[in-house]
């Protein structure tokens, strides 16, 4: 239900001109109105890109860094931003800029991907993810996120889990 209201918040709020620090800002003073002083709150990753200069423009709001994985096999954790919406009414956010290059590779998603625990309540954990993501940059974007799924699911097997898993990766070309 709150993810409901926060994709209509975000839609309507959206076609209001300004920067995506004041979308972030206007959706976050939205959230605060059903927050419950602070404990019903969502973290979120907003980001603009522009394919002619290649820059993505980002606010990262208490969400799982994303990580980008330079051609190079460098990793940048895109963190700038501020606090989950829905905590402290007048939270200013900040916004970041990469500029993304051929090959490239941004991974987004969930804590139910790196907290998925398996049947000995280990965790997936994020070393796991960038180790799937180092061993299969030459393949394509969907068979890289199939990759990850399946070595999600081999790894949990039938443990229950706690949370949802969402995953989303994109390549620079």
């Amino acid at each position: 239900m709150l993810m409901a209201t926060f994709q209509a918040s975000l839609k309507t709020l959206a076609i209001t001109a300004g920067s995506l620090t004041e979308l972030v800002g206007r959706m976050n003073s939205y959230a605060c109105t059903n927050s419950q002083n602070g404990r019903r709150f969502t973290t979120t990753f907003l980001a603009e890109y522009d394919p002619a200069s290649r820059n993505l423009i980002y606010v990262n709001a208490g969400h799982n860094a994303p990580i980008l994985r330079r051609q190079t096999g460098a990793i940048e954790r895109l963190q700038t931003g501020g606090i989950p919406l829905g905590i402290q009414e007048n939270a200013s956010y900040e916004s970041g800029t990469v500029t993304l290059q051929s090959g490239d590779w941004l991974v987004i998603f969930t804590d139910g991907v790196i907290e998925a625990e398996n049947d000995r309540t280990e965790e997936y954990g994020e070393v796991r993810l960038l180790t799937m993501l180092h061993a299969n940059v030459a393949v394509a974007p969907s068979m890289l996120l199939d990759a990850i799924m399946l070595d999600l699911d081999r790894f949990v097997g039938n443990a229950p889990q706690r949370d949802d898993v969402t995953l989303m990766l994109l390549r620079a070309s």
